[in-house]
């Protein structure tokens, strides 16, 4: 997909809604004031991080604050971008016009229900283990949807568990909009859900009779689905102006899911939780 500097997918990273696909904007195509080069020619690195007010787990209808670090960039052609909890590699060369392609690996690290549960009901479940997932993300980008610089991508990500911890596999699919609003000011917006296999949601979601017994939600047995399905926009203001020159921009992200199926069936949703599921950040990136 087309590369864009970090304040556009930061958001990825932040996104509890674990809709992962790349907000693949094409900043890096907007002209230099004088007609020069840009920061993203060549090899770049963005810094960066965020306050983000998420739901302290998935399905919660309580919320935590959780500070959020970042990194991004492009080296030696190979881009660099940002996941929630990981990074995803695309070793393809973005072409100087028409559909870019993207394909790489991707890692993350889940701690959904590992930390920060606030509803003692559900801690009393027990927490779970981090996951490491691992696996390919696929995507291309389509320039010039409505103007020069604007662009529309689709992304899907799957991801295998390689540390046992939910031992399934999950798939998220996405599509993006991505717009220039000013030379200093850009937004996206992003559509995606997630779905789990039996082992993910099975983990995540059910409710075994001897948990049953010791925190008095009824037991539940949750089958592969899709867990969520969502929308989140993000706009970056850079902060002298000028997004093509790199330096810092300030990160507004504003996110709604909703839990669906199984998931939103399972008592630590529908019983202490809520299906709706919300999440706003606001950060600070750098990019030279």
């Amino acid at each position: 997909m087309q590369r864009s500097p970090l304040f556009v997918t930061l958001s990825l990273a932040l996104a509890a809604l674990a809709v992962a696909a790349p907000a693949t904007a094409q900043v890096d195509a907007l002209p230099a004031d004088d007609g020069g080069k840009t920061v993203f020619d060549g090899d770049w690195i963005g810094i960066g991080g965020a306050a983000v007010y998420m739901p302290s787990y998935n399905g919660s209808d309580d919320y935590v604050l959780t500070p959020i670090p970042m990194v991004q960039g492009s080296l030696g052609g190979v881009a660099i971008n940002p996941r929630e909890g990981g990074v995803v590699l695309d070793f393809i060369k973005d072409p100087q016009d028409g559909i870019g392609l993207s394909f790489g690996p991707s890692v993350r690290l889940r701690a959904n229900r590992a930390t920060q549960i606030k509803d003692p009901v559900v801690e009393s479940l027990g927490k779970r283990k981090r996951a490491l997932e691992v696996g390919p993300n696929l995507g291309f980008t389509v320039p010039k949807i409505f103007h020069q610089y604007d662009s529309l991508s689709f992304g899907i990500d799957a991801a295998w568990d390689v540390l046992g911890a939910h031992k399934g596999t999950v798939i998220e699919p996405s599509v993006t909009y991505f717009t220039p609003l000013s030379k200093g000011i850009a937004a996206s917006l992003t559509a995606s859900a997630e779905y789990g296999t039996n082992s993910f949601m099975d983990y995540y979601y059910s409710i075994s009779p001897a948990e049953s017994l010791k925190s008095g939600l009824a037991p539940y047995d949750a089958k592969g689905g899709f867990t969520h399905v969502g929308g989140r926009l993000l706009t970056a203001i850079d902060l002298d102006g000028d997004l093509t020159d790199g330096g810092f921009s300030l990160i507004l992200i504003g996110s709604y899911s909703r839990m669906v199926g199984q998931a939103a069936d399972s008592p630590i949703v529908s019983v202490r939780g809520s299906a709706n599921q919300w999440l706003g950040a606001v950060g600070l990136g750098y990019v030279f």
